[in-house]
C-alpha cells in the first residue's frame, strides 16, 4: 500500500439509474440490480485498498450519481475547485462534497453558477504533474479553464471532446504512471488530437480499440505501476505490460450502466503540487454582435453550431428578440476558443456570418505591408464572396473587386484608403494586407420576412435540387431570366462539352440569338466540339442524330480545329461563311463576347484559346464584372473557378449530373446560388421550352 496517495469514494447505498443524462443511461432505467452493484462497489474498494488510502464520504439519499465522486471536484494540494454540475438530477450532491472538503482543511474554490465543470471527470493531471488535461464539450465549459489555471496555479492543456458517449474526459483519456497516456483518439477532435501527439511522445501513447473504448478501459486508476478497471482485452494487457504496467480487472458492469466505472468512482485526493509549475492557460475569448431576423432566419443557430463545430464555445450575454415579424433582434455572444489559432478560424467563419465586435470593442485592422511582390504576410485574411468593411483609422472601408480567396490590400489615393481584394500574384511591394481577423466586418442587411420570402419564390433560395424538382425550378430560372434581359441585366453562361454531347448545343444557341446571354465561358473543348457539330454532324466522331461513331471521326476535332487556324480566329470563319450556325457562331454574330481558357490537354489549340492561365482568369473576371445571372452548365472546372472569382449577391445556377460538382458550387453559402442535378442536355431543353411559354415587351418591340 502506498501511503502517500489517497483516494474518495462513496458507498453506492442510494446508487440506481434513475434518469438519463448521457447515452449509456439509454434503456437502463431501474435497470441496476442494487446486490451486484454494492458487490462490485467493495471489489473495487478492497483491490483500491490494497495499494492506497480510501477515504469515504457520506451518501445522501435523493442523488444516486453522488457515487461517482470524480465528479466532486477538482483537487490540488490543498485547493479544490467544487464542481458545477450542467444538469440538476447532479446538482444536489454540491453541498455535500463542500462540506467534506472543508471539513478535510482544503481551500474551496467554487465557479460562477452559470459555469458548467464537472470536476476530476473532466480534469485530469499529468501523472508527472507538468499540466493539467482539461475536457470540454459535453458537461464542462471551455471557460472554466481560466479559473483552473489561476486558481490551481498550473497550466491547462483543453481537449476537445465529440463523441457523445465518451461524455467526460476520464471515460476516454488516463494519464499513466512514468508519461504515459492511455486514450481513444476518435473521441476528440483533430486540433485536440495534435495537442496529445504534441505532449506525448509516440512511444509513450497507448490507443485503444473502440471495444476496449466501451468497455470503459480508459476509465482506470492509476496506482504506481497498477492499473485497475473494469475490463481490458488481451491486447491492452500485453501493451501495458510492455509499458511495465500490471492490469487488475475489478467488473463494474452495473456501474457501466449509468456511464462510469473504476475512474468515476474514486477521486484522487493527493495530488502533488510542483512549485516550479505556473499558471497558463492559453483560452481566448472575444465578444461578437449578431443582428438581423436571428430566430426566423436560423442565424443564431448557425452561429452557434458553428462555434461549437470549430472547437470553441460560446456564452450567450444578451438577446434582445424583435417583438414584431418586421422586427429585427440583436445577441452578444461571448465566444471562447483553447488557441489563438483556433479562436481565428472561428472568428473568420463568424464574420461571414455578419458578426461584429460590439462598439465599445471596435479596433482597427491589422496590416503587415507587402515585402516580396506575390506575396502576402503571414496570417493573412482571406477574403470571402460576402461584401466587406475593414476599420482603417477609425473609419469604416467598403473592399472593392470583392471575391473569394483573395488578400485585402491597402493603398493610399489622395491620403484616403482604397481596399481591394486581390489574389495573391497581383500583390505589390508597398501594398499593405489585412492580416487576423480583428477590424473586418461582412455587410449583411436585414430582409423582412416578406422579402426572404419573395426572393425564395423567385430564385429558390440557395440548395440542391433533385429531379423531382426540376420542372418547377427551371420554371423559376426562366423567369428570371426573362426579367433579366428584359431589364437590360447580364447573364453569363460558363459552359462544358457535355453541353454540346448531350444535345444542348441548338438550345443554348437559341438563348444566344434571343438575348439571353451576355457572355460565354468555357475551355477550348466546348468551342471545338460545337463547330466540330456544326461542320460535321459529329460530336467526339459521335452523330448525333443517329448516336453511333463515324469511320474516322475521332480524327474530326483536329479538323475542325486545323479549319479554324486556316482562317486565323473563329470570327473569321464566321465571316469567311465556313462557320454558319451553332454556339461559337451565334456568339460571334450576336457580338457575344466569349472567353476559352485553355489546359494542358487541349489539342491544337483553337487560335481563340487563352492558353496563359493569368490571361485567361483575368478575361473572365473581366466578363464577370456586373453579372445578375451565372448559369453553369455542366463544367467542374471552369464553374468552380468562376465561382470563386464572383461575389454574394449574383444569382448562380449550377446544372450538373454530377451531384458533387453542384453540392460544391452550393456550398459557396450564397443565398442566391441554386444546383440541380439532372442532364445539361434535357435542363437547357425544358429551359426554352419554358422561356416560350413566357410573353415579353422584349420581343413585341423587336
Amino acid at each position: 500500500m502506498t501511503d502517500s496517495i489517497r483516494f474518495l469514494m462513496c458507498a453506492p447505498d442510494h446508487y440506481d439509474v434513475d434518469y438519463v443524462i448521457n447515452p449509456w443511461m439509454e434503456g437502463n432505467i431501474h435497470k441496476s440490480s442494487r446486490d451486484r452493484a454494492v458487490e462490485q462497489w467493495h471489489k473495487l474498494h478492497h483491490v483500491l485498498k490494497d495499494h492506497a488510502i480510501v477515504d469515504l464520504v457520506n451518501p445522501e439519499k435523493g442523488w444516486p450519481d453522488m457515487v461517482f465522486t470524480a465528479n466532486a471536484g477538482l483537487v490540488l494540494g490543498k485547493n479544490v475547485v467544487l464542481s458545477r454540475f450542467l444538469h440538476k438530477e447532479r446538482q444536489g450532491e454540491e453541498p455535500h462534497f463542500k462540506q467534506w472538503f472543508e471539513a478535510q482543511g482544503y481551500t474551496v474554490y467554487e465557479l460562477p453558477p452559470e459555469l458548467p465543470f464537472e470536476g476530476a471527470g473532466d480534469a485530469l493531471l499529468d501523472r508527472e504533474g507538468r499540466w493539467l488535461w482539461a475536457g470540454y464539450g459535453f458537461r464542462s465549459e471551455l471557460d472554466s479553464h481560466p479559473y483552473l489555471a489561476k486558481w490551481l496555479d498550473i497550466e491547462v492543456v483543453s481537449l476537445r471532446l465529440t463523441d457523445e458517449r465518451f461524455y467526460h474526459l476520464d471515460t476516454c483519456f488516463c494519464p499513466l504512471t512514468g508519461g504515459y497516456l492511455l486514450y481513444y483518439p476518435p473521441a476528440f477532435d483533430a486540433y485536440s488530437n495534435r495537442l496529445i501527439e504534441m505532449r506525448v511522445a509516440p512511444e509513450k501513447r497507448i490507443a485503444l480499440e473502440e471495444a476496449d473504448a466501451v468497455n470503459f478501459a480508459c476509465n482506470a486508476v492509476n496506482v504506481d505501476q497498477v492499473v485497475v478497471m473494469n475490463k481490458a482485452s488481451d491486447r491492452l494487457k500485453q501493451r501495458l505490460a510492455e509499458a511495465g504496467f500490471r492490469v487488475l480487472e475489478t467488473p463494474l458492469t452495473e456501474f457501466l450502466k449509468a456511464g462510469g466505472a473504476a475512474k468515476c468512482l474514486t477521486l484522487r485526493v493527493t495530488e502533488p503540487v510542483r512549485t516550479e509549475i505556473h499558471a497558463n492557460v492559453p483560452v481566448e475569448s472575444r465578444t461578437i454582435r449578431l443582428e438581423g431576423h436571428l430566430l426566423d432566419s436560423g442565424l443564431i443557430s448557425r452561429a452557434l453550431d458553428l462555434i461549437v463545430e470549430t472547437g470553441g464555445s460560446f456564452q450567450v450575454l444578451n438577446f434582445d428578440l424583435g417583438v414584431q415579424r418586421q422586427s429585427t433582434s440583436s445577441a452578444e455572444i461571448r465566444v471562447s476558443a483553447p488557441s489563438h489559432d483556433v479562436m481565428e478560424e472561428v472568428m473568420s467563419q463568424l464574420i461571414e456570418l455578419g458578426a461584429v465586435a460590439p462598439v465599445q470593442e471596435e479596433c482597427d485592422a491589422n496590416l503587415e505591408p507587402v515585402i516580396q511582390s506575390g506575396v502576402a504576410p503571414d496570417d493573412f485574411y482571406v477574403s470571402t464572396i460576402y461584401p466587406t468593411e475593414v476599420r482603417i483609422k477609425g473609419e469604416w472601408v467598403k473592399v472593392q473587386n470583392q471575391r473569394m480567396d483573395g488578400a485585402i490590400a491597402i493603398t493610399q489615393i489622395d491620403s484616403q484608403p482604397i481596399a481591394r481584394c486581390k489574389i495573391l500574384r497581383d500583390l505589390e511591394v508597398g501594398e499593405q494586407v489585412v492580416v487576423g481577423v480583428e477590424g473586418i466586418r461582412t455587410v449583411h442587411k436585414p430582409k423582412t420576412r416578406e422579402q426572404r420570402s419573395s426572393e425564395e419564390f423567385s430564385f429558390m433560395g440557395a440548395g440542391v435540387s433533385s429531379e423531382r424538382r426540376v420542372e418547377l425550378i427551371v420554371e423559376q430560372i426562366a423567369w428570371e431570366l426573362r426579367q433579366i434581359r428584359d431589364q437590360g441585366g447580364k447573364v453569363i453562361v460558363t459552359a462544358g462539352p457535355v453541353v454540346i454531347h448531350t444535345g444542348g448545343s441548338q438550345h443554348l444557341s437559341r438563348l444566344i440569338r434571343q438575348g439571353y446571354v451576355q457572355a460565354l465561358l468555357g475551355g477550348n473543348a466546348i468551342a471545338v466540339h460545337d463547330i466540330e457539330q456544326s461542320l460535321m454532324g459529329t460530336s467526339l466522331g459521335v452523330d448525333m442524330k443517329r448516336g453511333v461513331p463515324v469511320r474516322g471521326g475521332h480524327r474530326h476535332h483536329l479538323k475542325v480545329i486545323n479549319t479554324i487556324r486556316r482562317y486565323g480566329s473563329i470570327a473569321g470563319a464566321v465571316e469567311k461563311g465556313a462557320l454558319t450556325k451553332g454556339i461559337m457562331y451565334e456568339c460571334v454574330t450576336h457580338n457575344v463576347p466569349f472567353s476559352l481558357a485553355g489546359s494542358i490537354r487541349d489539342d491544337g489549340p483553337l487560335p481563340d484559346t487563352q492558353m496563359d492561365l493569368i490571361k485567361a482568369q483575368a478575361d473572365y473576371a473581366k466578363l464577370l464584372e456586373g453579372a445578375d445571372m451565372i448559369l453553369m452548365l455542366s463544367t467542374m472546372l471552369h464553374s468552380i473557378g468562376v465561382g470563386n472569382m464572383t461575389p454574394s449577391g449574383v444569382k448562380m445556377v449550377c446544372v450538373d449530373i454530377n451531384p458533387a460538382v453542384v453540392t460544391k458550387l452550393s456550398d459557396r453559402g450564397s443565398l442566391e446560388s441554386v444546383g440541380v442535378v439532372t442532364d445539361v442536355g434535357l435542363f437547357l431543353s425544358l429551359l426554352v421550352q419554358q422561356l416560350d411559354k413566357l410573353t415579353s415587351p422584349y420581343q413585341q418591340s423587336a
